[in-house]
């Protein structure tokens, strides 16, 4: 089987849909299918290319047996909304006329979470005569309309529209959450098509480790109680919330509590300002560095903190980081209601706290810091159920949905064509 992937995220970029694109096409290939993505020059969040990269018109590389073919698209960085859509459509446009230089797809898969590359994936199907499947990562339009980044408007009311016929069109919808399916459910779409793979991590990866006492060292860490937040820095995170935290710490004398800011994003040249606008010590913030030396941030965390705005929206999505620190035995600071916290709490791997409460947040790092033992059983709790979240496992049961829609799609051409077999539909 031929998969045609699109994404506008993918290695060497390390935010969630890089990373799980990524980790699902290795397993394919590992598998014995053959697997193309077409996605752009690496530039996220920053809108800076890469070291090594180009923003050429079309380049090829081989990363790990997958095929990936980058497009040159408008690279903005990620805020504003009219650069930002600039750089969304460009790549819409440029991924789908690449499309048409992949050798014979049996199918077109495309993620988002913006879906002008799932346009690029339905008018790739449609061009190449396959299968379209849509992975759902972000209900979107309706994130922006949650964070604020535009007023509500008759674009947005035309993109829920385009939104929808999308969904209708694609052969199977793959979404992450089960919130996402029950939203699509109650717009009219069937439930019968629409099938969950949530995020994981990659157990090779992520797994417990020492803590790395030279790095600590050599961020002044060193016999410190370290909260970490790692990840995009954007405006649905809200992380003035965790500078408060850390200004009502140092105004009480809890110099042994220290936050790590690890990652970039739109908000993180305000948050730096904030910082030293507050006068705070207790405050490191990093740069985003490569997938494979994250690891090494993630093992000097005494507990990761994760938090999203207080919007009814946020309930139906799960960070993919937390995963990733459940996996690594690092107990979790939890400030997303709904879906995850149910993760969080019925796995009794973290505490949950109020979004945007810095009090809450205060108190809750306060028990961890002083509760040694309930820390361990935390981080004990995820690392057993972080073995549900495996991504290989994730990337196989993605994988039968793709064989499964196919199949269906063959039996639906043999009622068109008696004479054509499924091996002739296939090759």
């Amino acid at each position: 089987m031929h998969v045609l992937f699109l994404t506008d995220n993918f290695p060497p970029e390390v935010n969630a849909p890089a990373s799980r694109t990524f980790e699902h096409c290795r397993e394919w290939v590992k598998a014995g299918h053959r697997v193309t993505v077409i996605t752009c020059a690496p530039n996220f969040p920053q809108g800076r290319v890469f070291e090594g990269y180009h923003n050429r018109l079309l380049a090829r590389e081989a990363m790990d047996g997958i095929e990936v073919v980058r497009v040159w698209s408008y690279i903005a960085a990620n805020e504003g909304i009219v650069r930002r859509t600039l750089d969304y459509v460009s790549f819409m446009v440029t991924a789908t006329l690449a499309s048409l230089r992949v050798r014979r797809p049996d199918v077109v898969i495309a993620t988002s979470p913006q879906f002008f590359t799932a346009c690029a994936g339905y008018l790739a199907s449609r061009l190449r005569r396959a299968p379209f499947i849509f992975e759902l990562r972000d209900l979107w339009p309706e994130s922006i309309r949650a964070v604020g980044a535009m007023r509500q408007s008759l674009i947005l009311d035309w993109l829920e529209k385009l939104e929808l016929f999308l969904y209708r069109k694609a052969k199977i919808i793959i979404p992450v959450t089960n919130a996402f399916k029950r939203n699509l459910v109650a717009r009219g779409i069937q439930p019968a098509k629409i099938h969950v793979v949530t995020n994981g991590a990659d157990l090779s990866l992520f797994r417990p480790r020492e803590k790395d006492g030279e790095l600590a060292e050599m961020l002044g860490l060193t016999g410190k109680f370290v909260a970490g937040y790692i990840g995009t820095h954007g405006l649905a995170h809200a992380l003035e919330t965790l500078l408060e935290t850390t200004r009502l710490l140092q105004e009480e004398g809890q110099d042994d509590i220290h936050l790590l800011f690890l990652g970039n994003g739109a908000s993180k040249t305000a948050l730096r300002a904030r910082a030293v606008e507050l006068k705070l010590t207790n405050v490191t913030f990093l740069d985003t560095v490569p997938k494979a030396d994250v690891v090494r941030y993630w093992s000097v965390l005494d507990a990761s903190v994760i938090h999203l705005r207080r919007i009814d929206l946020f309930t139906t999505v799960i960070p993919s980081k937390l995963f990733e620190c459940m996996a690594m035995g690092i107990p979790v600071l939890h400030g997303v209601p709904g879906e995850s916290a149910e993760i969080v709490e019925g796995g009794r791997v973290g505490l949950i706290f109020e979004p945007e409460n810095a009090q809450q947040l205060r108190d809750r790092l306060i028990t961890l810091s002083r509760n040694r033992q309930l820390a361990k059983e935390l981080g004990a709790n995820g690392i057993e159920a972080a073995r549900k979240f495996d991504r290989a496992h994730l990337a196989n049961r993605m994988l039968q949905l793709i064989e499964g829609s196919l199949l269906s799609d063959v039996g639906e051409r043999q009622v068109d064509d008696p004479q054509k077999t499924i091996g002739e539909t296939l090759i």
